[in-house]
């Protein structure tokens, strides 16, 4: 183990003991993170923060059910990412999801975005609605499947696609749209 691994291991012993120093510490290594795990699923920061908040309460009263301290960054990633999902699943009305048909296209798969800045992005990604932008996150950021997806959301496959590829659509229309008008 690295010396980084071996000081993770210890802070986090220490927090599954209470130890407030140590529990801090995780926190501050990684609430910037998780937060922006957040503000990508949910698009506004009050609801973001509050998130963060609940995703940290969770961790730190389950901290002694991870079994390798090593997997934290994963585990409360994972935790995160279940917290958002969950919070989405009480604001959306998932049956407009089912209006979308499923065409699969050849789309053009140039990495138009790449030039694009990451606060661009994220601005673009956050005015998504609110269905595509929750599948846009899992599938391209957080890299589920489109059935891990469906089976988060109790959606189909093909919805979870279908509205994949709307986001995608959006995102380039909305990103083409402000380098047309600064450029």
């Amino acid at each position: 183990m690295t010396l980084e691994q071996n000081i993770q291991t210890a802070v986090i012993g220490k927090a599954k003991l209470g130890d407030e120093i140590a529990l801090e510490l995780l926190y501050n290594n990684y609430n910037k993170a998780m937060f922006s795990i957040c503000l990508r699923m949910v698009a506004t920061k009050d609801d973001a923060e509050d998130l963060l908040q609940e995703v940290f309460i969770i961790a730190f009263k389950n901290i002694h059910q991870l079994k390798d301290d090593r997997q934290f960054a994963g585990w409360l990633k994972r935790i995160t990412v279940n917290e958002c999902i969950r919070f989405c699943k009480k604001k959306l009305q998932t049956s407009s999801w089912d209006d979308i048909s499923f065409e699969e296209k050849k789309e053009d798969e140039t990495h138009w975005w790449q030039d694009v800045s990451l606060s661009t992005l994220h601005a673009a990604i956050r005015n998504l609605p609110e269905g595509c932008r929750q599948i846009f996150n899992l599938f391209a950021i957080e890299d589920y499947s489109h059935k891990e997806i469906a089976n988060s959301l109790n959606i189909s496959e093909s919805t979870s696609k279908s509205q994949y590829h709307r986001a995608r659509k959006l995102l380039k229309e909305q990103i083409l749209i402000k380098i047309k008008n600064n450029g």
